[in-house]
């Protein structure tokens, strides 16, 4: 897909359907015939256009002739089976020239959306290096904004793991994880971008220019700490929950088991009594009363031994054998 935008000097914002100077030039996973096009329109290399469309292709910045290429990584939302939110990065490309802004990316995103739509200050397709800077700086804020979207998504996760252990939590804490990293991988090879942006004059900058970079540094510095803090959180939360869950498997075996020798006691005394051999009482009317007394005292005397070595009992939660039960179904289903 091509979209072409231009500023005119007026201020106002077009979108046109021929490339003139000054345009920018949007293209959202393109066909190799526009990519084709828009190489013969404007003189890019075709590599510059190209690279941006692989989903493994690195950060970086290069020169070639009057063609600048920036490729940075740019925060997505995805959406698994469940239609639950997660995150992940994509290249994005950013070619300048003396005539033209290129913007290559392989799909629709809202960085790119907030320019298309005109909905960021002081925005004009012709001032390429502040164009540049600013995309920049609009992809370090979502990044932080998708940040404080994953703490918030944690903080759900660890409630409702206080409730009830269930694997569906457990993945989603795993695949935030798993996003952490992306986002920490992808921030650290922008940020070495912007400090060589710094060091080359690949872009002619003013003063205004200089402060926005900085402040692009700086979120994205701010970023990295905060994917870092984040990431460090979770760790300590799934190992923390993965102790959890072996202690409650301990539990519930300790309650099984002390529910199976109560129950075997009265097992055991009645495959005595149905022997076939003379027992005394036999004869008795109410003979069946033995068995049916020693079952039971044994039975209250166990379970009493055990009530008084909190074999019933759930530690920190709910006392007694109506918690321990309660847990124990809470934890199987």
């Amino acid at each position: 897909m091509i979209d072409i935008y231009l500023t005119t000097m007026d201020g106002e914002f077009l979108k046109i359907d021929d490339v003139r100077k000054g345009c920018w030039i949007n293209l959202i996973n393109p066909t190799e015939q526009e990519i084709r096009q828009v190489v013969d329109l404007t003189g890019i290399p075709y590599d510059f256009i190209k690279d941006p469309l692989d989903d493994d292709e690195r950060s970086r910045i290069e020169k070639e002739g009057e063609y600048v290429l920036t490729i940075v990584d740019i925060p997505i939302l995805v959406h698994d089976e469940q239609e639950s939110a997660l995150y992940d990065t994509i290249p994005l490309g950013i070619i300048a020239t003396d005539r033209y802004f290129v913007t290559v990316c392989l799909e629709d995103n809202p960085i790119i959306r907030q320019f298309a739509k005109n909905r960021v200050k002081n925005f004009f397709t012709f001032k390429k290096t502040r164009f540049t800077l600013q995309i920049l700086y609009v992809m370090a804020t979502y990044y932080l904004k998708y940040l404080r979207q994953i703490d918030r998504r944690t903080n759900e996760i660890e409630r409702e793991l206080h409730q009830s252990m269930k694997n569906k939590e457990l993945f989603s804490l795993l695949s935030l994880e798993k996003t952490l990293v992306y986002f920490m991988t992808s921030l650290k090879a922008n940020n070495v971008v912007m400090e060589k942006m710094l060091k080359l004059n690949y872009y002619k900058m003013y003063e205004d220019d200089q402060d926005l970079l900085d402040d692009v540094i700086i979120e994205t510095k701010q970023a990295i700490e905060m994917a870092e803090v984040y990431s460090n959180i979770l760790n300590g939360l799934m190992d923390t929950f993965a102790s959890v869950i072996s202690n409650n498997v301990n539990i519930v075996m300790k309650f099984l088991t002390a529910v199976t020798i109560v129950l075997a006691l009265p097992t055991m005394v009645a495959s005595f009594y149905g022997m076939n051999v003379k027992i005394p009482g036999e004869d008795s009317p109410h003979a069946y009363l033995i068995p049916l007394l020693l079952s039971a005292t044994l039975s209250i005397v166990t379970m009493v031994i055990f009530w008084k070595k909190n074999i019933f009992e759930r530690p920190g939660t709910m006392d007694g054998f109506s918690g321990a039960r309660r847990g124990f179904f809470g934890s199987i289903l």
